[in-house]
């Protein structure tokens, strides 16, 4: 049989550890334990936090998936890049005609219609009041959307 000091000196022994690992500083049985019961009611709320964020960005990437769109506003016109996983026919002649009926003249792109689209075009202004990157963006958003057929 176990005597009852080797069992006291084991329930110490577990008792130092749970304080360890719950950075307490209380020196008796029952703050110890309290202790440990605050640390896991906080881990519990850590992962119910932590399952919260995943979802969310699960979320977001379900919910914005590509095609990528960025405008970037120029001294006097827009950098417009375009990516997107896939690559559908008319899509490039898409864009531009967005491009043309914004007002914007393409100065210089660089284009990848094969696996994937990618697209870098420099549009000047050419007479377009009242366009912003903004504006451009979701003109490119529809043609694509147009063209895809979504």
């Amino acid at each position: 049989m176990v005597s009852r000091e080797h069992k006291k000196a084991g329930l110490h022994e577990k008792l130092q550890l749970l304080r360890s690992l719950t950075n307490s500083h209380a020196l008796n049985k029952a703050s110890i334990i309290l202790d440990a019961t605050k640390y896991i009611e906080e881990l519990k709320e850590k992962v119910v936090k932590l399952n919260q964020e995943v979802a969310c960005a699960q979320n977001i990437v379900i919910e914005d998936p590509l095609p990528m769109v960025t405008v970037e506003t120029l001294e006097r016109g827009f950098l417009i890049n375009v990516f997107s996983d896939k690559s559908s026919p008319g899509l490039l002649v898409s864009i531009l005609e967005a491009f043309e009926e914004l007002g914007l003249e393409v100065m210089e792109a660089r284009a990848s219609c094969t696996d994937t689209f990618r697209l870098e075009a420099v549009g000047a202004e050419n007479l377009a009041e009242g366009v912003d990157a903004h504006v451009v963006k979701q003109a490119v958003l529809q043609s694509i959307k147009n063209c895809s057929g979504n």
